[in-house]
């Protein structure tokens, strides 16, 4: 069964917050960063340069992050010189590809082709030789396919399917890809992604047939499992180490699976991790975090520990959207689109610089800002998330049905068969407020549906057409309305928005056994916090009192009403105002943008409370 819905042309132009984001991105970091193949990201891939290099480095991935962001950014920009710096680019990489398909920044000795020697067990399931060589191919794989799509040129699609071929060759011949990347492989079978791009791209099942095969080798592993873990329920932390970027990129590339072969079991795994992942291993911002108690900042911590001071990896990110991407794609349900807006407004943003060079590798609900250096991957990934935006935010589900599911400021004008070309603007401040005006403009009547995703925190919503009575609609539902459209038709769309308060537990309970056989439980540590959202967005303080990194707070008995409450804007931005108990009332500012975006800023998401009096 191949990937072929229905896809008509969808253009998008974002505005406000994620389109000066978009903008940042095209003049920053996409223009600057790779120019031509002097650049040292893809200097890598030299003849020369290659063939030296023995080093175990992931430096290799910003080639094709790069392709993939660049041709997104190229497409919708129409930016003639960015195009001509992709093509440009590309066309080296293409020069540089050897005989048998390897494009890889690595010496002979050290490709992903030889077999190496039984590797020695370490924590992060590394192979004895450290390689990121698979890795850096799947996403030159990627890289290639982006571009062919959006300006289709053979060699971009055949540099790509040798890339493919010669991994599914080095595979049939005896190589196992749980020995090509650490964790227990989980760097190596997110080849499972480009391999089905592959498919996608070409009809070809040898590519299908690719993804597989990694499958199965992943689940043959012991200590990764893939597959058998998902489906019996296992925690995401408990997926080889709980590597919390690669094992979301493994997920996208199993949705993918699941949407060439329709094979349940694909599904239903990756919607049981997906929910693990939600419930347990999300900050308030919507990034996937860890960093507790664990030699790495970047695996999911074990169920139920908490500390503010968790990292959230900016690559994590970007896979945590594109697997929401994923599973809207298969089941269509609001709740993977609001996941993204969530991510998109806040931990994404955050990671942001405003010039659109500078990125934070980490970003923490409860930590200071630091914008990481050159060559680290984060850079490369948050570019890649933020152009995921546009093709997201709104969709042509089917022949008959335009979707709006990212709110913002824009517009997008969209193709239907029998309608013509849809436009819809979106007049709104969103996400500072929850009023959305929606204009639709069709150069003629035209009949079809419009779906708009009410969010889960919006109580008391409602839609209405202009001029008519408001229907009332339940948060994380869709409105739907199918009729005749003219133009200058519009939707006003209410998302009532409100302070609310979040609670987190870091709580350890010591469980045994008396010798009667009696279950003996006893809590030994308990710190409980506090955290903010109004609408989207997360709400966060800079350092308290100038200088103090936490704070613990006592409320008041009150109604929320009477200590928690919109305040004065702060730098144009809204703010919300907290008065505890025995203190100064905090002043609340959006994440993002708490501390104003600059290099050394503290953003304080979580407030202790006072412990409750002993019983």
């Amino acid at each position: 069964m191949t990937d072929s819905k229905y896809e008509p042309r969808v253009d998008v132009q974002l505005q406000g917050l994620l389109g000066e984001a978009l903008s940042a991105n095209l003049n920053g970091r996409l223009s600057h960063f790779i120019v031509d193949e002097t650049s040292p990201a893809i200097a890598l891939f030299a003849p020369a340069a290659r063939a030296a290099n023995r080093e175990g480095d992931w430096y290799g991935e910003h080639a094709g992050k790069w392709m993939v962001a660049a041709a997104k950014a190229a497409a919708r920009s129409g930016d003639a010189a960015l195009l001509a710096r992709l093509r440009r680019v590309a066309d080296f990489l293409v020069s540089t590809q050897e005989d048998d398909g390897y494009l890889g920044t690595y010496a002979p000795e050290r490709r992903f082709m030889r077999k190496q020697p039984p590797k020695p067990v370490s924590w992060d399931g590394a192979p004895s030789v450290r390689t990121w060589d698979i890795w850096t191919h799947a996403y030159l794989i990627l890289g290639f396919l982006e571009i062919h799509r959006h300006f289709p040129e053979p060699r971009y699609l055949q540099a790509a399917r040798r890339i493919g071929e010669l991994c599914a060759q080095a595979l049939d011949q005896g190589i196992d890809i749980t020995d090509l990347g650490n964790h227990h492989g989980l760097s190596a079978t997110v080849l499972m992604d480009p391999a089905a791009e592959l498919y996608f791209a070409t009809g070809e099942r040898r590519y299908l047939d690719l993804g597989l095969n990694v499958l199965v080798q992943a689940d043959r592993h012991p200590e990764l499992a893939l597959l058998p873990r998902a489906l019996a329920g296992a925690d995401a932390a408990e997926i080889a180490t709980g590597k919390a970027y690669q094992l979301a990129w493994n997920l996208v590339g199993l949705a993918k699976l699941h949407r060439a072969t329709g094979v349940p079991a694909y599904r239903e795994a990756v919607l049981g991790l997906w929910r693990s992942i939600r419930e347990r291993h999300l900050t308030l911002g919507g990034g996937p975090w860890g960093g507790v108690a664990h030699r790495s900042r970047e695996v999911f911590n074990a169920p139920g520990a908490f500390n503010p001071q968790g990292y959230v990896e900016t690559c994590s990110t970007l896979a945590w959207i594109q697997l929401n991407r994923e599973l809207l794609a298969i089941t269509g349900e609001p709740v993977y689109a609001e996941e993204i807006e969530r991510s998109a407004y806040n931990d994404l943003l955050a990671a942001q610089a405003p010039n659109g060079e500078d990125w934070c590798y980490y970003v923490f609900p409860n930590g200071r800002r630091v914008h990481t250096t050159y060559w680290r991957c984060c850079k490369s990934s948050g570019a890649m998330a933020l152009e995921e935006l546009p093709a997201i935010a709104y969709a042509c589900e089917g022949e008959a049905t335009v979707a709006v599911r990212v709110y913002g400021p824009g517009e997008a004008m969209l193709d239907l068969p029998g309608a013509g070309r849809v436009r819809l603007q979106q007049i709104t401040d969103y996400p500072f407020d929850g009023r959305v005006r929606l204009r639709i403009g069709v150069d003629g009547p035209a009949r079809f549906a419009l779906k708009l995703r009410v969010p889960s925190w919006a109580e008391g919503a409602s839609v209405a057409m202009a001029g008519e009575g408001a229907a009332a609609a339940a948060p994380g539902s869709e409105w739907v309305l199918e009729r005749v459209w003219r133009d200058g038709d519009e939707v006003l769309a209410e998302f009532p928005m409100a302070p609310r308060t979040h609670r987190a537990l870091n709580r350890n309970v010591q469980e045994s056994r008396a010798p009667d056989g009696s279950q003996v439980q006893q809590q030994v540590l308990r710190y409980e916090y506090l955290g903010l959202t109004y609408g989207p967005l997360v709400y966060a303080t800079t350092l308290i009192d100038g200088y103090k990194t936490e704070e613990t707070l006592k409320l008041p008995a009150l109604p929320q009403r009477d200590w928690l409450a919109p305040g004065e804007p702060l730098d144009g931005l809204p703010t919300l105002v907290l008065r505890p108990l025995r203190r100064e009332p905090l002043v609340f500012a959006p994440y993002y943008a708490a501390g104003g975006r600059v290099d050394g800023a503290w953003r304080l998401t979580w407030m202790g409370l006072a412990p409750e009096p002993s019983p």
